[in-house]
């Protein structure tokens, strides 16, 4: 049986200026193969520990049961910083709780109905842009799913397309960040002081500039638009328009700057992740390509689906959730302790970096039957269903679960059947993908398909 790839552990021990070698090239190939069976680990450096917890129970206690215990880990923060400012991605405490209060109404599940014509019409611009691509020779889907993505975002946040120019302007500049944008930063790794200077690539100061500007721009003419009562009631306007029913106030400009930035990465670059992982799935296994093609054909009818398909397209939505344990796209979460602890009779030092490694997890081998195979049947029939509550974390879990799962559930399996019913993706035997983690999980050389009209 053909499996889905898996970059190769590390085996055995390495010195700690080989692993942060290693570490910078790729995050998931660092690792040491025992993570996949292991329920915790312990990383000792000369400048912090680490513990990498697998156990569910753990999992469970970071996560849900007491996460003002764990913050986000201000290491993480110090990679994004230029891009993200203080936006609600790497924020703690009161003020990401405010943050959460403006934003969560916006992804209700009311307003994701009115949200889903913008991203129909992305999705139909997606299948007409691979009309000129379907002619069977390999493509490199990864920047197709990347376009896609983006053109959903811009139209369900600002009701723009991606074709307009200060979206494009952002999308060109973010695949150049991208490409600036190191693995971990100096700061992340080194208990450096607040006043430190931080060494950062020009490249990646520069094109994060940009970014922000470009978002600035868009910000300050959607306010505009408000005070004048002309602006399109889109996920922009409620955000910018819902106060904190704790304080009464909206954000400041400089706070939706920071919040449009993490919607645009969180939203756009693990979109683009999952869909291209998907449509790869779809490829190795034509069997359940074929599957999902019927099934859109059957729901579809002749036509574009409404809002009310969306939720009948459930072998769609179990091969997007299956490629989403198999190539979680942001593979690690990284939290603090923020006092001393006890996990399986050791003693964790309050300061401690505490890891979960959805990418372990979703693949440990005393938690999934056959956990490097793709099964979507496992969501329906219950095999490995026991896991999924406490291993099972594509979007985190607890308080700080990502606010836009609703959103990427709809979104992916859409996507993904609107794709399928139109063209058959088939896998080039010469350019096989290899996982590789950088801010999300990728192909190390992209993801290549070719592409046929159905």
């Amino acid at each position: 049986m053909t499996l889905p790839p898996k970059p190769p552990a590390r085996e055995g021990r390495v010195s700690l200026w080989r692993y942060l070698r290693l570490f910078r090239k790729d995050v998931l190939s660092a690792q040491p193969a025992r993570l996949y069976r292991a329920w915790m680990a312990e990383f000792r450096t000369p400048f912090f520990r680490s513990y990498l917890c697998n156990q569910p129970a753990l999992v469970d206690l970071v996560l849900r049961q007491r996460p003002d215990d764990f913050p986000k880990s201000d290491r993480v923060r110090e990679g994004l910083k230029p891009l993200l400012g203080n936006s609600v991605f790497v924020t703690n405490g009161e003020t990401w709780k405010r943050q959460r209060r403006i934003i969560d109404p916006a992804f209700e599940g009311g307003r994701l109905r009115d949200v889903f014509p913008a991203m129909l019409e992305a999705g139909q611009g997606t299948v007409s842009r691979l009309a000129t691509l379907a002619d069977g020779q390999p493509r490199e889907i990864e920047a197709h799913t990347s376009h896609a993505a983006a053109d959903v975002i811009f139209r369900t946040l600002f009701s723009i397309p991606i074709e307009h120019s200060v979206a494009a302007q952002v999308f060109d500049a973010f695949r150049e960040h991208q490409r600036t944008q190191p693995v971990v930063n100096l700061g992340a790794l080194l208990p450096l002081p607040r006043w430190f200077p931080r060494l950062r690539r020009r490249r990646t100061l520069r094109t994060a500039a940009v970014i922000r500007r470009l978002i600035a721009e868009l910000t300050t003419a959607r306010m505009a638009e408000i005070e004048a009562g002309t602006a399109p009631d889109d996920l922009a306007t409620k955000i910018m328009t819902t106060p904190d029913p704790v304080s009464g106030a909206c954000f400041e400009p400089d706070e939706m700057v920071d919040q449009v930035a993490i919607f645009f990465l969180a939203g756009h670059e693990t979109s683009a992740s999952a869909l291209a992982w998907a449509l790869y799935m779809l490829a190795l296994y034509p069997e359940w390509q074929d599957k999902v093609a019927h099934e859109a054909s059957e729901i579809f009818n002749g036509a574009w689906p409404d809002f009310a398909d969306v939720g009948r397209l459930r072998v769609s939505r179990d091969c997007f959730r299956e490629t989403l344990r198999l190539y979680p796209p942001v593979p690690m979460m990284v939290r603090e302790a923020a006092c001393p602890e006890h996990f399986r009779d050791r003693d964790v030092p309050r300061g401690s970096q505490i890891v979960l490694s959805s990418w372990h997890l979703h693949r440990h081998e005393r938690l999934w039957t056959r956990p490097d195979e793709f099964d979507p049947d496992r969501f329906e029939t219950g095999n490995g269903r026991s896991c999924l509550r406490e291993a099972y974390i594509p979007f985190s879990a607890g308080q700080r679960v990502c606010t836009g799962a609703g959103f990427a559930m709809i979104e992916g399996p859409l996507l993904l059947s609107m794709l399928v019913r139109s063209y058959r993706f088939e896998t080039v035997a010469t350019r096989p993908p290899m996982p590789v983690a950088h801010l999300t999980v990728r192909g190390q050389d992209g993801i290549w398909l070719r592409i046929s009209p159905r």
